[in-house]
């Protein structure tokens, strides 16, 4: 597995080692003490979730606070546009993003630490993303900030106006964001 920063550097991607032959492909999807042993973290993860969305939908941008959850990324089909908000007002990269692009194609995966939010765009006609939690689901802590902030000035690559859950229309300005000390 190689793993590299990002110009967020606790946000990591992973790139497998695949073996691949005229009869296919076959790669570890996530190995707990490679990942501990390249990335130099140790940490358990609680849950698994794994979401399928369509052409143009925008999932984000999403964070729990209190009980922050780290986040392990993979496209399983499809592609997307996978941006990271470092929301930490104690870090010297508050306020700044990254983005990525995913796909089943590439196989990356990214590493995305507590302290972070997280959203990603689909870029294909469908997506299906699977992800490794290290906190649980709680629905109470969780938060939203606008995709289209201002302040954020996230360079979506979009060509019309996003497909948004009601959750995700109703998302906070980043000044008004529950944010990490």
């Amino acid at each position: 597995m190689k793993v590299s920063s990002t110009v967020l550097p606790e946000v990591l991607t992973l790139e497998p080692r695949v073996f691949s032959d005229e009869r296919g492909y076959f790669f570890e999807g996530h190995n707990q003490r490679a990942f501990e042993t390249a990335a130099g973290i140790q940490l358990t993860f609680v849950q698994d979730n794994q979401s399928r969305s369509k052409k143009n939908v925008l999932r984000g941008l999403h964070y729990q606070n209190p009980h922050s959850q780290g986040k392990l990324l993979r496209v399983l089909a499809g592609e997307v546009f996978d941006v990271v908000v470092d929301i930490r007002r104690s870090s010297a990269n508050f306020g700044k993003w990254n983005g990525i692009t995913l796909s089943a194609d590439n196989r990356l995966a990214i590493w995305v630490p507590a302290g972070f939010a997280h959203g990603f765009l689909v870029l294909s006609d469908h997506a299906e993303v699977l992800y490794k939690t290290t906190d649980y689901y709680a629905p109470h802590h969780e938060h939203c900030i606008m995709w289209n902030d201002p302040d954020l000035a996230i360079a979506w690559p979009l060509a019309g106006p996003p497909d948004l859950s009601p959750k995700d229309k109703q998302g906070s300005s980043f000044k008004d964001a529950r944010v990490f000390a």
